[in-house]
């Protein structure tokens, strides 16, 4: 044996004992507390639910604690919805939050977290007062949600427009300017698939029950996304129009990517990456209440001319 397998031999004979010895504390007391065997004085193996009196014979060499396993926690809770009934609804959610503080700028002190909170606040307010929509935000203070909870949460509520809310971020350069994510085409299928096992087959197109045949799901399903993929697209481009004299974008304003937070196949969804958290003119503009008052004013102008637009297809 060699020094260095003697060595990984004690740590583990050392381990092993120390779990042991606190097993045997923290299971003191329910040993205690367990009817004793009148011959042997060990714990009486009687008030297990044994099968048959043989199964009880086979195991009086030792005991078994069973501890009850809580539910699984239920999913987040939906928000309140804001604004007039009857408007259509669009679910603004903050980017990270929680133990995930997204990209920070150390020297102006900034998280992309509360940033992002901030700026969805501000767009809320915006389109409430503009009473054309109403508005619910995924959360409004700091926790975290996982991604599929974000459109999750939307889809719930049936939402009529999902609009994610971010802040870039690089490790050098001074980029500046907006840009608007949506679904890739390439992305898209996979998850498709994998909603429609999810759901069951039905109820993923607008309470359109599915049939069984798989083929024929695949198609409905394919139509449903690229409808949506479109939309999508529509309102990224309304967002880029009605951002440029309001604040900094990029030349290239629409992109496409696979992001989970956009994989809703039927509800509209665009992540809004509102400028660079990193530079330190782009940060300043996101960081004031004129830069964010901005912000929600350019998202509240591109949302009453995409709903306008679809009400007047209709």
């Amino acid at each position: 044996m060699t020094p260095r397998t003697y060595r990984r031999g004690r740590l583990a004979a050392r381990v092993g004992a120390t779990l042991a010895l606190a097993a045997a504390v923290a299971l003191a007391p329910v040993a205690a507390a367990m009817p004793r065997d009148a011959d042997t004085d060990a714990p009486s193996l009687d008030f297990l639910p044994w099968k048959s009196r043989a199964e009880r014979d086979a195991h009086r060499d030792g005991y078994k604690v069973t501890v009850p396993v809580p539910p699984p926690a239920r999913g987040v809770r939906l928000p309140k919805v804001a604004g007039a009934e009857g408007r259509p609804l669009v679910v603004i959610d903050a980017g990270h939050g929680g133990n995930d503080p997204g990209a920070v700028n150390p020297r102006a002190a900034l998280r992309e977290k509360d940033v992002t909170l901030k700026i969805a606040k501000a767009i809320r307010d915006a389109l409430v007062e503009g009473g054309r929509a109403r508005v619910a935000l995924t959360r409004d203070d700091d926790r975290y949600i996982p991604l599929r909870e974000r459109f999750g949460i939307a889809r719930r509520l049936r939402a009529d427009l999902f609009i994610s809310v971010h802040c870039d971020s690089v490790g050098a350069g001074l980029p500046t300017g907006a840009t608007a994510y949506t679904l890739s085409d390439v992305a898209s299928d996979k998850e498709a698939a994998l909603l429609a096992a999810r759901e069951n087959k039905s109820d993923v197109i607008a309470g359109v029950r599915l049939g069984r045949d798989a083929d024929v799901t695949s198609i409905l399903i394919d139509l449903t996304q690229r409808e949506t993929m479109n939309a999508s697209a529509g309102f990224a481009r309304l967002l880029g129009r009605e951002a440029k004299p309001l604040m900094p974008v990029k030349t290239n304003f629409h992109r496409t990517a696979s992001l989970m937070v956009l994989k809703a196949p039927d509800m509209p969804s665009v992540l809004f990456e509102t400028g660079y958290i990193s530079t330190p003119a782009d940060a300043a503009f996101l960081d004031s209440k004129a830069g964010r008052e901005k912000i929600a004013e350019t998202v509240r102008r591109a949302v009453e001319v995409y709903f306008a637009r679809r009400l007047a297809v209709r």
